[in-house]
């Protein structure tokens, strides 16, 4: 299992419309297979700022959902929204204490 986590900036005129989006589109990415487990987060400093983290269980999973039309589709809508470029991570989880 990893955790794929993507940092995103936006326009503020877009946060309500990625927001929304993102609503509509969250159970979809959940379902696909191997995703066991997706968040969004907005920087408590700078409401521009989104990450996503989304847990797989292994990277052929995560590269089925990013070749997918439904993913395509998602991610070119939401380029439209960025004021920087994304950054994205691919880490393995060491700890977790609940």
């Amino acid at each position: 299992m990893f955790v794929r986590i993507v940092k995103m900036s936006l326009h503020s005129k877009f946060i309500a419309e990625f927001q929304h989006m993102f609503d509509e589109k969250k159970a979809k990415i959940r379902a696909n297979k191997g995703c066991t487990l997706l968040e969004l987060y907005q920087d408590k400093n700078n409401p521009e700022i989104f990450f996503t983290y989304s847990y797989w269980e292994n990277e052929s999973d995560l590269e089925n959902y990013r070749n997918s039309d439904f993913f395509k589709e998602t991610w070119q809508q939401t380029k439209t929204y960025f004021n920087n470029k994304p950054e994205a991570w691919s880490v393995a989880k060491k700890v977790s204490l609940l």
